[in-house]
């Protein structure tokens, strides 16, 4: 059948597909997919950060100029490491783009640490530049969130336990406790009286120890009591040191010093010199907050730990409230904060908040209410405790979990101590 045979040799003939080439053809389909979702995520982080990082880099070689510098990047935020990274890279290219040639910080001639913060509404990146001896300087940029605004769960209340330890006429500069046996120690302008608690209940003097100073003191006379263990206590007060022993031959030793005192309890060494003639701190440190070796002249100070790192609150003269992680010192929002602030660590929120006396002009009231830190902006967590007259001591005691308030009641002219607790409510 000729016919036949001519029609199938005509007909077109496919072969079977090999396996393999199908496997191929997949492969590079599925790569080229990747590639295209990777790219396009590239240039979406791109385009979320390149508009800050170029701010930020102009913003530095405003200070440094063109030259060699050295770029630390630091997260002390939400973001992801490889946010991070990216954030990092481009700004190496910007820097390099502006100018400045990135080196080693033994080469440099600047050297840049960048902090990458934030708060409940944004991004804070914060870039601290180092030139020689000069003071750091310090640039900033606020960057939106790409998503929505961290969701803070809200507070579980809580409420300050206001115990009375003291009260009298003569004016009390600060208050110790010993709480075994039961034993107060006042710290006034001339001396140091003791009291000790009888079985009834009631307190009896139990000693005193003279103060002598060379030097007048200074208006609004401010001191510190720092309970060390086996009886022993230091007395700080403007220009003078005492240390004491209430075990065996009680002794009180006082003697003309500008050492530094300390600034909170026991866990932190962070110590601050405080002006004899004056009421508050000069802003010298010892031993440095990290980068931070004199910080604007302060009132107090409290410390937050955080995981890392502890970040540190100063109420200073300015009536400004700043934070210091140790690398960057930038103010905060803290309206109508007073001089006073202290840290206490408790079982509720985070752990640990802050007091801060109300901003009275000293002819009111002080109140004390606590604050919690998300980050560093400081949040109203309860209502605040009311103390009778001015707040004139605002410490934390040494274990931490407390703090004795001097007020000066505006009623009765009485001055008065008061131990500050944190309680988590139901």
């Amino acid at each position: 059948m000729p016919g036949a045979a001519e029609n199938l040799v005509k007909a077109a003939v496919y072969n079977a597909r090999k396996p393999h080439m199908s496997i191929r053809r997949f492969v590079l389909a599925a790569l080229l997919s990747l590639s295209l979702v990777l790219l396009a995520e590239a240039n979406s982080c791109a385009s979320i950060w390149s508009a800050p990082e170029k701010e930020l880099a102009s913003k530095v070689e405003a200070v440094t100029g063109p030259g060699a510098v050295s770029l630390l990047v630091r997260n002390r935020s939400s973001l992801a490491q490889a946010d991070v990274n990216s954030i990092h890279a481009e700004l190496r290219a910007q820097f390099e783009g502006a100018g400045m040639q990135l080196v080693t910080a033994e080469q440099a001639a600047a050297s840049v640490e960048v902090t990458l913060s934030e708060n409940i509404q944004s991004y804070l990146w914060v870039a601290q530049i180092q030139q020689g001896n000069n003071s750091p300087a310090v640039v900033m940029v606020l960057v939106a969130r790409a998503g929505p605004a961290i969701i803070v769960p809200e507070a579980a209340p809580l409420a300050i336990a206001k115990i009375e330890l003291w009260s009298q006429e003569n004016r009390i500069i600060d208050v110790g406790i010993i709480d075994s046996p039961p034993r107060i120690i006042v710290l006034e302008a001339e001396r140091v009286a003791l009291y000790s608690r009888l079985n009834n209940g009631r307190w009896q003097p139990d000693g005193e120890f003279a103060i002598r100073h060379v030097r007048p003191w200074p208006r609004d006379l401010r001191g510190r009591l720092v309970l060390r263990k086996d009886y022993l206590f230091d007395a700080y007060l403007p220009g003078i040191i005492c240390a004491a022993n209430l075990k065996g031959s009680r002794y009180l030793k006082c003697s003309q010093s500008d050492d530094p005192w300390p600034l909170a309890g026991e866990g932190f060494r962070l110590n601050g010199f405080f002006s004899s003639t004056r009421n508050f701190f000069t802003g010298a440190l010892t031993p440095n907050l990290g980068s931070e070796t004199t910080l604007p002249a302060f009132y107090s100070a409290a410390p937050i730990p955080r995981q890392k790192y502890v970040l540190w609150l100063f109420a200073a003269i300015d009536g400004q409230v700043y934070a210091s992680d140790g690398m960057s010192n930038m103010p905060v929002s803290a309206p109508g904060w007073g001089s006073g602030i202290a840290a206490v660590r408790s079982s509720c929120g985070s752990g640990w908040q802050v007091l801060a006396t109300s901003n009275s002009d000293g002819n009111r009231p002080d109140s004390v209410r606590a604050y919690q830190l998300s980050d560093r902006d400081p949040v109203a967590v309860g209502e605040g405790v009311a103390m009778g007259g001015p707040v004139t001591s605002l410490w934390t005691e040494a274990a931490g979990n407390t703090a004795v308030a001097i007020t000066r009641n505006l009623r009765t002219g009485q001055y008065e101590a008061f131990r500050l607790a944190i309680s988590c409510g139901q």
